[in-house]
């Protein structure tokens, strides 16, 4: 979820532009919003499998979006990757349908009905426990359980205006406490009992080096921590949490469309997806994978509460939202 700027973005956009036809066999362009670990992961991979360069323009979402409907007179990009389904079912206007090879193995709530767009990974919010900060069978179960004054100061929480998956985590746990008063009253607890940080990477890195003792975060930063040696536990609470898709779409007008729905499968494929979680830990969108015989011991997504989410209901009330989110934080300081 992490949002960097490829420093190849602006050569990779020239090349698409000025390569013209002898050049369209070989290459295709990809707007993400993946950091640059990620997209060269599966540059190099597809470009292994099919020949091609994926020419790369990495930025984040919005941006990508803003771009887009800029150019959409004249497409300069064929495929767009790492992206909110919200931002995907807001924006099918601008994309081309195509059945992905394999589709079926995603759930039906992780891919549009008429084939605009495929999640390609899940996003987990979980509750991450650094465990020689706090012994690991006394560490909280539920939401509920960081209500509780014991853990003030102990949980680190990205400030929602900043991070996609807090302000994911936050409307979700609105949405389960009633969406209602009693509801910002208890998030108003969360919040008090919270350091509020300004980017995500500082919860992640803070709680698997143990300056924050949980942290409400991703499960594959706890995991990632977790391999690679930092005494992470993640918890997923019993009243259940927010699952939300990532995905790709093919751009309508794409000056290289074929190699763009070539793209697609690939990012969609089950090589692909066991790849990048074996890298990164990123949870597959398809549910053809078992987990069980991977890194890590990440349960399947089956044995996960999800709690229900209207991902475009919260999206459309983001400003006002945020506003009320932003009066929250500073009464609480």
């Amino acid at each position: 979820m992490r949002l960097m700027t490829s420093c190849m973005g602006a050569l990779a956009l020239a090349a698409a532009v000025a390569g013209g036809p002898a050049a369209a066999a070989d290459h295709v362009v990809l707007y993400s919003a993946n950091d640059d670990t990620v997209n060269k992961l599966v540059a190099d991979g597809f470009k292994k499998e099919t020949g091609m360069m994926v020419n790369v323009v990495s930025t984040g979402s919005g941006v990508l979006f803003r771009r887009i409907v800029s150019e959409q007179a004249n497409p300069q990009a064929d495929v767009v990757w790492g992206v909110s389904s919200a931002l995907l079912k807001q924006n099918v206007k601008f994309f081309h349908p195509y059945a992905v090879k394999g589709s079926e193995a995603v759930p039906a709530e992780y891919r549009d009905p008429s084939n605009l767009w495929i999640g390609t990974n899940l996003q987990v919010v979980t509750i991450n426990q650094n465990t020689k900060a706090i012994d690991p069978a006394s560490g909280p179960k539920t939401w509920q359980d960081l209500l509780d004054p014991k853990w003030k100061g102990k949980i680190a929480f990205t400030d929602p205006v900043n991070s996609g998956f807090s302000y994911g985590a936050a409307t979700a746990l609105l949405t389960y406490w009633g969406d209602n008063g009693a509801a910002w009253s208890k998030f108003s607890s969360l919040v008090a009992n919270s350091k509020i940080l300004n980017r995500s990477t500082l919860v992640f890195d803070g709680n698997g080096s143990g300056e924050y003792p949980l942290g409400i975060s991703l499960e594959y930063a706890g995991y990632l921590w977790a391999h690679n040696g930092a005494p992470v536990k993640v918890t997923y609470p019993t009243e259940g949490t927010l699952a939300l898709a990532e995905g790709a779409a093919l751009l309508k007008g794409a000056p290289e469309a074929d190699a763009g729905r070539a793209l697609i499968d690939y990012l969609a494929s089950r090589p692909a997806q066991e790849m990048l979680f074996k890298a990164t830990f990123r949870r597959p969108a398809r549910q053809d994978i078992d987990l069980s015989t991977m890194p890590g011991g990440m349960p399947a997504l089956s044995r996960i509460k999800v709690l229900p989410y209207n991902d475009v209901k919260w999206d459309d009330a983001r400003s006002a939202t945020l506003s009320r989110i932003k009066t929250v934080i500073q009464d609480t300081r």
